[in-house]
């Protein structure tokens, strides 16, 4: 992906390949992945306990887990500062460090990414596409994973990208609250009928979490494998000199 200032980076190594990049030591690549594996198991814990976690402790729901199904359940549960600070800063968390990813590794980390995620190649492709001319608006809409990995690949600067991604963010919860204020009753419906059929929709989440696992080893590594040797994986992706 070519940087968003390109034409006039002084960091440009004329090679036609965009700004050399300076790749993080070790430490400051460990400090980037280990919080996306914490989180990777987060949203697994929640995944798998969301039929009791989603009204005994719907904070703690979104707080593992602030995916827009879990953010729609909870929302009439929780008054508005909990909502807003939990879910804010839920949904921030990993958005820095798929930045900070593309940032130093640029086209290596996305490729990298659509090696990991093989049924969201085609999404990734068409979304880097629509990234190139419609830059803010992707990150202030739908900042996920892969668009926070292009906007540092991009060369985003540091002050754009966080304006847009907590102003896009706070406007999401915002209406994510909103339709649960209209849609208070079908939400309450959905609710009553996991209450009535909790323990069945218990087994069930975890098992489909045990399955998506074990399927990640059994095509060959885990999520959390993948990213422990991201190191190795990202070195690899670097073109030849």
């Amino acid at each position: 992906m070519r940087p968003l200032d390109e034409p006039d980076d002084p960091h440009d190594d004329h090679t036609g390949r965009g700004p050399t990049r300076r790749h993080p030591s070790k430490r400051t690549l460990s400090l980037i992945v280990t919080p996306i594996i914490v989180l990777v198991i987060c949203g697994w814990i929640a995944d798998a306990s969301a039929p009791y976690l989603v009204d005994h402790h719907p904070l703690w729901l979104i707080a593992l887990n602030a995916r827009n199904r879990n953010l729609v359940l909870v929302v009439n549960q929780l008054d508005a500062v909990s909502y807003y600070v939990v879910g804010t800063l839920r949904l921030l968390l990993s958005d820095p460090l798929f930045y900070l990813l593309g940032f130093f590794y640029g086209d290596g980390a996305i490729r990298w990414m659509e090696k990991q995620a093989p049924t969201y190649g085609k999404l990734m492709r068409s979304a880097e596409k629509w990234f190139g001319v419609a830059t803010y608006p992707l990150v202030f809409i739908a900042p996920n994973n892969f668009i926070c990995l292009f906007a540092g690949a991009a060369g985003m600067s540091i002050p754009v990208f966080f304006v847009l991604n907590i102003t896009g963010t706070i406007t999401r919860l915002w209406l994510i609250r909103w339709v649960g204020d209209i849609f208070a009753d079908p939400i309450e419906n959905v609710l009553q009928f996991i209450r009535d059929y909790r323990m069945p929709l218990l087994i069930l989440s975890v098992a489909l979490v045990v399955v998506t696992i074990w399927n990640e080893r059994r095509q060959g590594e885990s999520e959390i494998e993948a990213l422990a040797h991201l190191e190795e994986e990202l070195e690899s992706e670097e073109p030849d000199e």
